[in-house]
């Protein structure tokens, strides 16, 4: 037994969830190992979190908790009006793969943020990360803030299927509007 199998020996399986694959904890579960391809440590690390807040809070708002325990590790929640976080938080997690955004232009440049929208952003790297089979999602969030993940494009049905059950507002980072 490993190290990672004793922190979590007393924890059920997310695939033993009590009512069965369609239960909340179970399309959390399998959210998160979407929106962390190839990397299931990270998922079950972020599931455990999910988990504790649920505990502490409830499950009303399974999303909401979603958001906070995957912010900057494989989700983003930024203002709408922040083009630079928003730049950073897309690099952020597109660095897990080692894939470097063309954004056409300096993103350190305060002239670059001055001529370009949130959904210009969304739009140029989706079209970047689906060159390397990797999709961007935005998913609704409060008023004025841009939210998201990446997944493997291989996955998207699978996503929208998710997306679904959870009542996720989703859409593909090319259609941000």
């Amino acid at each position: 037994m490993t190290s990672y199998d004793d922190d979590f020996e007393n924890e059920h399986d997310p695939d033993d969830a009590e009512d069965g694959d369609d239960s909340t904890e179970s399309q959390v579960w399998h959210l998160l190992l979407l929106i962390n391809p190839g990397d299931e440590d990270g998922a079950m690390q972020q599931f455990s979190a999910y988990r504790d807040e649920v505990e502490e809070e409830g499950d009303e708002d399974p999303v909401r908790i979603v958001g906070r325990v995957t912010d900057w590790r494989s989700g983003f929640e930024v203002d709408a009006d922040d083009t630079r976080a928003l730049v950073d938080a897309i690099k952020e997690l597109a660095s897990r793969w080692n894939i470097d955004i063309d954004w056409d232009g300096d993103p350190d440049d305060d002239e670059f943020h001055e001529d370009i929208d949130g959904a210009e952003i969304f739009s140029r790297a989706f079209d970047q990360l689906n060159q390397h089979g990797y999709t961007l999602w935005s998913r609704e969030a409060d008023d004025d803030v841009y939210a998201g993940w990446i997944t493997s494009s291989r996955d998207d049905e699978q996503m929208r299927l998710v997306a679904t059950q959870l009542g996720i507002n989703l859409r593909l980072g090319s259609q941000v509007t």
